[in-house]
Order: C-alpha cells, then sequence, then structure tokens
C-alpha cells in the first residue's frame, strides 16, 4: 500500500498563483544552481509579483542578506522577481553575538563569510583556544563529512558546541551534487556534540520570513495563503509542514536522479518521498516556472 496519496499535477506557479497572497521561497536549486540563474524560474517569480503576490527569498546560505542580494545580481536574477531576502546567516549571526570578543574555530571557506562575523569583535583561532566551532560549509566542494572526523574527535574531546550556519546536507552545484554544512552538523551530532542549527527547517526563519511578506503586503497575512517553494525534503518540506503552509515540491535538483525529473516521473513516487515531512504539498514540478 502506498504511504500517500498521489500529488497534483500543475503546469507552473500560474496553477497556483490565485490561491496564494504570498510565497516563501527557497533560493539554491529553485532559482539558481550556484553557476547560473534559472530564466523559466526568475520569470514565474516576475509573473507572480506582476499579478499582485509577494515573494520572500528565504535561503539557507550562510550570509548575511547583502551578500545574498550582490550574488543575485551577479546571476542576473532581477530585484523585480522578489520583495525581500532573509537567510540562514541573519539567523546564525543572533547565535554567534553570544560570543561577542570571544574565540571561534571557523569551518568552511577561509573568507568568504567573513561577513556573518562584522561588528562581533570575534577571534578566529583553532580548535584548542576555541569556546565554539562555526561551520558555514565544508572547505572544499570536494570534500567529505567523512573527512572531518578525527577533527571533530578533537571538538568532541573539549565539549565544543557547533554552531551551523547552513543545515542544508547537499545542494546543487552546476551538474554535480555537493555535501554542505548540514552534512557534518550531522555528523557532529552523531558523535555526541552539540549542534545548534540556524536556517530552514527551524522556525525562526520562517517568523522572519513570514513577518517580511506581511511588511511588504502592508497587512496581515493568513497561513493558509502562503506558499513555500522548495527543492529538499529535509528543509524545505518539513519546514513548511511544521510553519503551517503549503509547499510547492521543486523536483529537478537535489532528488532530480531518484525522481526521474526530467524524463518520466511518478506522483506516486514524488508523495512517497515527500510524505514523512508531512508537507501540504499543492503541486510539484521539475523547475520552478510560470507556465509550461
Amino acid at each position: 500500500m502506498s504511504a500517500s496519496a498521489p500529488l497534483p499535477i500543475i503546469s507552473g506557479l500560474a496553477d497556483l498563483a490565485g490561491r496564494y497572497d504570498a510565497v516563501l521561497s527557497d533560493v539554491w536549486g529553485v532559482i539558481h544552481n550556484g553557476v547560473a540563474a534559472f530564466p523559466e524560474a526568475v520569470e514565474g517569480l516576475v509573473e507572480y509579483r506582476r499579478a499582485g503576490g509577494k515573494v520572500v527569498l528565504i535561503t539557507n546560505a550562510p550570509r548575511p542578506s547583502p551578500p545574498i542580494v550582490a550574488m543575485l545580481d551577479r546571476l542576473n536574477v532581477p530585484r523585480e522577481a522578489y520583495d525581500a531576502i532573509v537567510s540562514s546567516g541573519d539567523a546564525t549571526r543572533t547565535m554567534i553575538s553570544k560570543y561577542r570578543g570571544k574565540a571561534i574555530h571557523h569551518v568552511g571557506p577561509a573568507t568568504e563569510d567573513d561577513a556573518l562575523y562584522d561588528g562581533f569583535d570575534l577571534r578566529r583561532t583553532g580548535p584548542d583556544e576555541a569556546e565554539v566551532v562555526v561551520v558555514t560549509d565544508l572547505d572544499t566542494d570536494d570534500d567529505t563529512p567523512e573527512m572531518y572526523r578525527d577533527r571533530a574527535k578533537f571538538w568532541l574531546s573539549r565539549k565544543l558546541p557547533m554552531i551551523c550556519a547552513n543545515p542544508d546536507r547537499v545542494v546543487e552545484h552546476g551538474d554535480q551534487i555537493i555535501y554542505c554544512g548540514g552534512a557534518l552538523g550531522d555528523l557532529y551530532a552523531a558523535m555526541g556534540g552539540m549542534v545548534l542549527m540556524a536556517g530552514k527547517p527551524y522556525q525562526p526563519i520562517y517568523e522572519e520570513a513570514f513577518r517580511l511578506a506581511e511588511l511588504a503586503a502592508g497587512r496581515g497575512l493568513d497561513k493558509s495563503r502562503v506558499l513555500a517553494i522548495g527543492d529538499s525534503v529535509r528543509t524545505d518540506a518539513t519546514g513548511a509542514a511544521q510553519f503551517g503552509v503549503d509547499l510547492l515540491f521543486i523536483t529537478g535538483s537535489i532528488h532530480a536522479a531518484e525522481l526521474d525529473a526530467f524524463g518520466k516521473p511518478d506522483p506516486q513516487a514524488i508523495a512517497d518521498l515527500v510524505a514523512p515531512s508531512r508537507a501540504r504539498v499543492a503541486g510539484f514540478l521539475p523547475r520552478l516556472s510560470w507556465s509550461a
């Protein structure tokens, strides 16, 4: 017996637009793949806003919002496509603020995430001096979490808490799937370490996104008329379910191969994949678009 009913088949966001006053859209995997924007996704959001809807981008990028805007500008995602952005980096800064003036051990690209620490007078040190480990990503795109096990054993020996700025386990990058900070957070938690996760699927980032959507709309919004858009069961579907909003599931990113997203996808297989999250799925698309 199947775990869930098959999902409704839609041809684009236009099929759903009249049911929702705002969308909370994932960014990486939905709007771009880290290398190039998806033109049909950009068009979908632009057309939705032209029809009167509000768009808040909600991303697990481990940087504050301003660098995300700059990245979208470089990828030719017009600002006409969205009203506001909230990032995992924004939520992470709140967690980091309690370590103001203290020593932290950073894991991830050396300078890419500098904006995360602006104004906190922190010292980046080795793990032998640090009071907390902050993970923005793995050090390189070729790394796997298992490569960090020995380092994690030392962190654990010092009982260092970990702040994980990006809960994503994997992400689409061009035509590759690479590990993200969330995969290292999972490893450390499995070893017995304390891990604090920012971003999706946790509630603070959704509460801020909802606040920004209401600000853009100039009025209060009903969650029944808000749609989350995302490509990850673990973060987007679970987050939408826990926050109480419907989901448009994008199948053509990190789950593309297992779902045959661009071939002959089976709606029942998609429903069964998403079912453990308990998300209310309004429909699915291989790529976000306005219409077929």
